[in-house]
């Protein structure tokens, strides 16, 4: 089967964009093939950082013929809707279509429409350039003299030459012809830039991968950084030490190389004074470089890895020389924000915050932090938290944010405010609370374990919500500027990770009292966006969906601890024969109150007579007895908080449920009777509220 192969050559191509690109540049080809019938056998994107490449292996060299039958309008419908048949279908006239006769529908046009196969070559040829046109790069540019020009090419960096071949392994391939923004597809590619600067002829993807390797281009990002990695890890281990991995890193140099070679430069000792997590950000964020350790140890070496796109004539002296330059006077710079943070103690810090505005519809930052303050020694005591310590933290929390450090390093928000309250003497929950109140960060994230940086945390994550929320600036779609999805789920593991008993409504009040007059937040709306987030939490770690629907459909279900724990029992009481006979007879029951209340426009909500159902049927005298038993004995269960117990007590009403609608008629001749027997269903109906909404659960 004959193989595609595409590469399209800029002068640059982002490290950031490099992976959505080729994704994207795959995604757009194979569904173009497909969606004219073509099939393939695999298909592989690649990037570098001045190249996109395709390779589709078992493309047809010709697509299969197609036939469909195309459905129009009724004979005798308006002209407006023939005309508009024939046009869609590609016929001039109803003369072409035949007439089809459907029992229901009567006599209808039908067209058959018959594509022959067309050749892959001429296919590709139609559909390469609209991609390369229209390519989805988040940032684009028109460059030289045609980009005065309307329409004219838009392309990441100037698109520098196109490879598009097709044909069989066994054959020489054919280029597929077409052009874009005057470049013509063709088989010259260029290696590196530097060292293999000269036209390569390629024509098949073997070929290819060989040529660009000869010409010092790894084209695999992932063989790219693999090479990175492994070198870098040896050359570490053959000095004494140790590479501080870092995959953000590693990824985005992949995407910075050609052909990475990989060299180890130094700096001098008396940096090691500066904390290690500010040499690690200084060196990374300015020099994309990779931190070393000690051998053997946590503590930072003198030492850091470089990945050049060059292989020097000096074995890369020069280029080594040349970042040590650079890393020493960053480093001197953080130094300084060092030891000039030093000298000044948080607390003398906070009235620069009263000058920066979180939000202009929720005030300053100092603002903020009284708030959250006030919020959090109201949350000790909840948490086990000392009051005043919590307070302490909560003031002290936001400092660091105008020091030097921070400033220039926003990453290290929190450990520098946790570092300074150290050096201050603080209480070691204090300075824990100062780095850990901004956890958890996503789902895989630490949650603090320290009772003070839980109660700030949640303080922070909950002042956040409810001030938006009081100012209606909700998350939309995809849209989340200010992270409140984050943050209610950060809201949601501290509580069910450390199993804290709050109850959320109480704590919304309580953060909406905080915000001084501004409008209030609608805290039933908050609690559903808290459920959404629940249900997306839960449902990752195995629990359905609907059974968080039935607890919270309940009233008052704003203690998240419990709720878990009660979705849990019914999940496990829904997986027993018992619960699952259970809920198709509470479906039973509740299809025909339905269909009798809307009947007779009434509810049939009041309590069964006792006296009435013990004179009827057995089974009825029986379910009677056994609702009344279960529903007492489930709500006291509840009420202890003994949800397995409630589910248990709900089990009994299985047998006779069953009983009953296999040996009563609810639909009596006898009017009271016939009110009674629906009184129970409502009872029926009430006692599964006991423990969730058994309307909402699915199945």
């Amino acid at each position: 089967m004959p193989d595609f192969l595409l590469e399209l050559r800029s002068e640059e191509i982002p490290a950031r964009m490099q992976r959505r690109a080729a994704e994207d540049l795959k995604k757009l080809v194979t569904d173009a093939l497909v969606a004219r019938g073509f099939l393939y056998e695999g298909a592989k994107a690649f990037s570098t950082p001045r190249r996109l490449a395709l390779h589709i292996a078992g493309l047809p060299a010709r697509g299969e013929a197609v036939r469909e039958e195309r459905r129009g309008p009724r004979v005798g419908a308006p002209e407006a809707a023939v005309q508009g048949f024939l046009k869609g279908a590609g016929l001039t006239s109803l003369d072409q279509a035949t007439t089809v006769t459907d029992p229901k529908k009567g006599e209808f046009y039908l067209a058959v429409i018959e594509r022959p196969g067309r050749e892959t070559l001429d296919v590709l040829a139609e559909l390469l350039p609209e991609i390369v046109k229209n390519f989805p790069w988040p940032k684009s540019m028109r460059w030289g003299a045609a980009s005065a020009e309307p329409g004219s090419l838009r392309w990441v960096r100037p698109l520098q030459s196109i490879v598009a071949t097709f044909g069989p392994e066994t054959e020489s391939p054919e280029v597929v012809p077409f052009a874009v923004g005057g470049i013509a597809a063709g088989t010259v590619t260029y290696g590196h830039r530097f060292l293999a600067p000269e036209a390569i002829e390629v024509r098949r993807f073997d070929d290819y991968i060989q040529a660009l390797e000869r010409a010092k281009v790894i084209l695999d990002a992932d063989r790219r950084k693999d090479v990175i990695l492994h070198d870098a890890r040896d050359l570490a281990f053959a000095r004494g030490l140790d590479l501080v991995e870092d995959e953000g890193l590693l990824e985005e140099v992949s995407g910075l190389v050609e052909w990475p070679v990989v060299l180890m430069g130094s700096f001098d000792e008396a940096f090691l004074d500066i904390p290690a997590e500010a040499i690690r950000a200084t060196i990374r964020a300015n020099q994309k470089c990779f931190v070393l350790r000690k051998g053997g140890s946590e503590d930072l070496a003198p030492a850091f890895i470089l990945v050049s796109n060059l292989v020097a004539s000096d074995g890369g002296r020069a280029i080594t020389a040349g970042n040590e330059r650079v890393v020493r006077a960053r480093l001197s710079d953080a130094k300084f924000f060092w030891e000039t943070d030093k000298a000044i103690r948080l607390e003398d810090r906070l009235p620069k915050l009263d000058s920066i505005v979180f939000h202009e519809k929720l005030g300053t930052q100092g603002e903020r932090i009284a708030r959250i303050a006030a919020l959090a020694k109201d949350l000790a005591t909840l948490v086990g938290a000392d009051p005043a310590l919590a307070e302490r933290a909560a003031r002290l929390a936001k400092a660091d944010l105008v020091t030097e450090m921070v400033g220039e390093f926003p990453e290290l928000q929190g450990l520098m405010g946790r570092k300074y309250a150290a050096l201050q003497g603080e209480h070691d929950s204090v300075c824990a609370a100062l780095e850990e109140h901004y956890k958890p960060l996503g789902p895989s994230d630490r949650v603090p374990s320290d009772p003070v940086s839980i109660a700030v945390a949640l303080a922070d994550k909950l002042d956040t919500l409810v001030g938006f929320w009081a100012i209606d600036e909700k998350p939309t779609g995809s849209k989340d500027p200010f992270a409140l999805r984050r943050a209610a789920l950060g809201v949601i593991r501290l509580i069910l990770d450390r199993g804290l008993r709050l109850r959320l409504l109480e704590q919304v009040g309580a953060a909406d009292r905080g915000l001084a007059g501004r409008a209030g937040a609608d805290a039933g709306d908050l609690l559903g966006f808290f459920a959404d987030r629940l249900k997306v939490y839960l449902r990752d770690q195995g629990a359905r969906h609907d059974l968080i629907d039935a607890v919270f459909a309940l009233p008052g279900q704003d203690d998240l601890l419990m709720v878990v724990r009660r979705v849990e029992a019914l999940g496990q009481f829904l997986d027993t024969e018992d619960g699952k006979n259970l809920l198709a007879g509470y479906k039973r029951a509740a299809n025909i109150l339905r269909i009798e209340e809307k009947k007779d426009g009434r509810a049939y909500d009041a309590a069964p007579d006792a006296a009435l159902a013990a004179a009827g049927e057995p089974a009825e005298r029986a379910l009677a007895e056994a609702l009344a038993k279960a529903r007492e004995t489930a709500s006291a269960a509840v009420a202890r908080e003994d949800f397995a117990g409630a589910m248990q007590a709900l089990s009994t009403l299985r047998a006779p449920v069953d009983a009953f609608f296999q040996d009563v008629t609810v639909n009596a001749p006898d009017p009271k009777l016939r009110e009674n027997r629906l009184a129970l269903l409502n009872a029926l109906r009430a006692a599964t509220r006991e423990v969730a909404e058994f309307a909402k659960i699915e199945g």
